[in-house]
């Protein structure tokens, strides 16, 4: 029998439900209802068969000019039932052809890069893709190990600085919404010594109002001011890192160290089995998060999945836009000037 697939309109049936199936935070309603507000729209769909839910998607839509109309992103999803993937897959792309009409229907599912429904991805028409927002090679820490296990795993560095950034006398705490402000003041300041461009401030707010609880922010504080913070969001089986920062004065006593050790702590005591670090790069942070584990991650990455004849026209456009380069001709313009948008999706 054939899968059925229906939107669903429901917040607390569609939050259940990603839980259920060990969704990602990405997935649950509050982050589609951040994308909504900041230039995407948001579609939920759920997956039946006899009536049984055996997957869901958080669809988030991007809108294009004609010819290419939307491109369709599941950020780290669809969650299915194990060995129904590309089962559910298939009826959600043949729903995304007809109800929006997508250019291509992207996926960047929470799936080990090994397992055997990626490998089975590229007989079922998906392609590889470099057009990437959420980034495969990641750290992932098993927490149902036990807290010495976990130091065990860390570099001897690391659980000295935890310790010696424990003995500063800082006040480690979740934060409430009236100080998401210095949060951000030093999300600023870390992202101009780095050089990384960040959303403006009522996105993260926004962020923090639709997810609520599943989106705690953490900080050091010394006497009244945040040296350093770690934001998070989460569902019940897997943490997921979405920003952090840091001052001078939170580098120079190590705050970043006590600060997520504390995080890690927090989602442990929670029940949460996976802690996700989002991502690893070859550049100083990447190192900083590899010395929390011996091992590293690789998921699935990027997939595309054509649905129009234009699609050629929108892979050459989006590498394009996200290198931020001009090009002479008005459509070709516009069209680039759309795509770039899609290259904001975090």
């Amino acid at each position: 029998m054939s899968l059925s697939v229906s939107p669903c309109h429901d917040r607390a049936l569609w939050d259940t439900t990603v839980n259920q199936l060990a969704g990602h935070p990405q997935q649950l309603w509050g982050w589609g209802e951040t994308k909504a507000a900041h230039g995407w729209s948001a579609d939920r769909v759920l997956v039946a068969e006899n009536g049984v839910v055996v997957g869901a998607a958080q669809i988030v839509c991007k809108s294009l000019p004609l010819p290419l109309r939307s491109l369709a992103y599941i950020p780290r999803g669809p969650q299915t039932v194990q060995g129904r993937e590309i089962e559910v897959l298939e009826a959600i792309a043949g729903y995304v052809r007809a109800a929006h009409r997508s250019v291509a229907l992207s996926i960047e599912p929470d799936w080990d890069a090994g397992s055997d429904v990626v490998r089975a991805l590229p007989g079922a028409g998906w392609k590889a893709s470099t057009n990437t927002i959420l980034i495969g090679r990641t750290l992932i820490l098993d927490l149902n190990r036990s807290e010495d296990e976990l130091l065990a795993d860390m570099t001897k560095k690391h659980r000295q600085y935890i310790r010696k950034s424990g003995r500063e006398g800082l006040e480690i705490r979740r934060v409430v919404r009236s100080e998401i402000g210095a949060c951000l003041d030093v999300y600023r300041l870390t992202a101009e010594r780095a050089g990384f461009g960040i959303h403006e401030d009522t996105y993260y707010l926004d962020i923090f109002d639709n997810l609520g609880d599943a989106s705690p922010v953490y900080a050091a504080f010394q006497g009244e001011d945040v040296v350093a913070f770690l934001w998070l969001s989460t569902t019940d089986t897997t943490s997921f890192e979405l920003y952090g920062g840091m001052t001078d004065e939170g580098e120079r006593l190590r705050a970043n160290y006590a600060l997520k050790w504390f995080a890690i702590q927090e989602m442990k005591a929670r029940g949460v089995s996976r802690y996700d670090f989002n991502g690893l790069l070859n550049d100083g942070v990447s190192r900083f998060k590899m010395g929390w584990a011996k091992h590293e991650d690789q998921l699935a990455g990027t997939w595309d999945l054509p649905l129009s004849p234009f699609h050629p026209l929108f892979s050459r456009a989006l590498p394009v836009a996200k290198r931020g380069m001009q090009v002479g001709r008005k459509q070709a313009g516009r069209l680039v000037g759309a795509v770039r948008g899609v290259c904001a999706a975090r």
